[in-house]
């Protein structure tokens, strides 16, 4: 996404909400949890007016919010403060408007894109897009389907119970690894809060009303994320949060700060008016881990190979998703990360890509795909971006024999990459001069 892109995404984001306050009657006291979160609150406001703060739910219906008594382990200040510090850095920030409003919303059951989720320009639609790349895999390959029933159409035969049963299995898959496949945690919230805010902690109202389940059977974590999944998956119910909060306590805080490397303390970056997921969180989704970086192992030496006070941390093992990077900024500097063969070359046919800071899937429904060279010799890749434009999943035909695409460069007058589109250069790290057709398709990416 280049800069006017994302000057427009923030532009339209405070449209709306210049048009939710209008809408609203004048507030005496307007509630802490109604600030994005951008800075830290100023020292000439006291910070003693945290602790009067209503205990209103912030949108949340109440019809989503569990019983204090239901059995979860309410949380407890110390652990309010350190999922703070290990998501922003500090215990000032908070999710802004566009973080509370998003959760994983399904398109509509039984059409083309029935396995699709909905995923608005922004800082969660990473987290949106793995898990979309996690619910592709249990349709296409994990899911016990009618044998008539393969390939594509197993996709685009999806009512709204088979879309919750995959929805709820791509969060415990997830979450699942992120606990090393021995444990995992789910965060609901309750109608009230668990305590009381101390002085250096900005109260958002929600982080202080969650509910901590435990599980040490992968089963009965799916069975549970089922019977509660309209709290992730409904309007209001800040479902992308609730399961961001899973995830870090699912890998515990203990863990990610062992994950983590000189290059990162916390998960989330705070730039363009909006918080967005770094390559740790990233990571954390795609290989339970939280490593920084996308080469494979570790690196014990920098760029110059100068040794290192300590090495840095990238991918360790392959995942069932991988991973695909391209950014046209990047490039032009000669910045563009290498991404390693773990990411690249996952136990599924399935990427999470990262095209020019926006993301999206791509997938084959060919399991044999990269177990079989001759399979790469030509092949279809599917292509799904989240966005309302998108009506029909994008195929593309790869071709690695053929390279009639580079046949007009030779001028050397101007850059492939800017004559490409980025979603081809995209596909072109995995298969390095593949020739692309978008079978009547208009390129975009």
């Amino acid at each position: 996404m280049d800069d006017c892109e994302h000057m427009l995404s923030y532009i339209e984001l405070l449209q709306e909400e210049v048009t939710r306050n209008q809408n609203r009657p004048p507030d005496r006291g307007k509630p802490e949890e109604d600030d994005d979160g951008s800075r830290p609150p100023s020292s000439s406001q006291p910070a003693h007016g945290l602790v009067s703060q209503p205990t209103v739910p912030y949108s949340i219906p109440r019809s989503l919010a569990v019983s204090p008594g239901s059995g979860g382990l309410p949380i407890s200040p110390d652990t309010a403060t350190s999922v703070r510090r290990i998501l922003f850095g500090n215990t000032f920030y908070i999710f802004n408007y566009e973080w509370k409003k998003s959760c994983f919303k399904f398109r509509e059951p039984f059409s083309d894109l029935s396995y699709g989720l909905e995923a608005e320009r922004g800082g969660c639609r990473a987290i949106q897009m793995a898990v979309q790349a996690n619910i592709i895999k249990y349709l296409l390959f994990k899911r016990q389907a009618d044998p008539d029933c393969c390939g594509m159409r197993s996709l685009v035969q999806a009512g709204q119970k088979e879309q919750e049963h995959a929805l709820a299995a791509a969060l415990t898959h997830i979450l699942w690894t992120a606990g090393e496949d021995t444990s995992a945690t789910v965060t609901l919230v309750t109608s009230e809060r668990c305590f009381t805010p101390h002085l250096d902690y900005k109260l958002d109202n929600f982080t202080e009303r969650l509910q901590l389940f435990g599980f040490d059977n992968k089963e009965e974590a799916q069975k549970f994320i089922y019977e509660h999944i309209q709290c992730f998956k409904e309007e209001g119910s800040h479902g992308v949060i609730l399961f961001l909060y899973s995830l870090v306590f699912s890998r515990t805080i203990d863990r990610l700060k062992e994950d983590l490397d000189s290059t990162t303390t916390h998960l989330l970056h705070f730039g363009l008016g909006n918080f967005v997921c770094r390559q740790a969180l990233l990571n954390l989704l795609l290989t339970g881990r939280a490593s920084p970086n996308v080469f494979n192992g570790t690196a014990p030496c920098d760029e110059r190979g100068r040794p290192l006070e300590k090495p840095l941390h990238g991918v360790l093992a392959r995942s069932d998703v991988g991973y695909l990077h391209w950014s046209r900024e990047q490039q032009d500097h000669g910045k563009l990360p290498a991404v390693g063969s773990m990411l690249k070359t996952p136990r599924l046919p399935i990427w999470l890509c990262s095209i020019n800071g926006t993301f999206s899937v791509l997938f084959s429904p060919n399991r044999s795909l990269l177990s079989d060279w001759k399979m790469e010799h030509l092949f279809h890749l599917y292509f799904y971006n989240g966005q309302p434009g998108q009506e029909t999943t994008a195929q593309l035909t790869i071709d690695t024999h053929s390279h009639h695409w580079e046949e007009d460069s030779k001028d050397g007058v101007e850059d492939l990459e800017k004559r490409f589109p980025s979603l081809e250069m995209t596909i072109r790290t995995k298969w390095a001069g593949a020739a692309i057709s978008w079978n009547g398709t208009v390129p975009f990416y």
